[in-house]
């Protein structure tokens, strides 16, 4: 079992890929920097969990 992601990340992680879901890639090294440029995030921490939950939503998809 994975780890359970809260409602502000899956919130956060929706409305980053409701606007800008053509820039997201399914790498998640990829998409470090995009969401950082795209959504003020106050820790480094909760850019990595965003990151990871819109590369797993992008690769879901496919």
């Amino acid at each position: 079992m994975g780890r359970i992601k809260t409602q502000q990340v899956k919130r956060i992680t929706k409305e980053i890929l409701k606007h800008h879901k053509n820039k997201l890639k399914k790498n998640f090294e990829e998409n470090k920097p995009i969401v950082d440029e795209v959504a003020t995030i106050p820790s480094k921490k909760m850019r990595n969990v965003i990151a990871g939950y819109a590369t797993r939503e992008m690769k879901r998809e496919e």
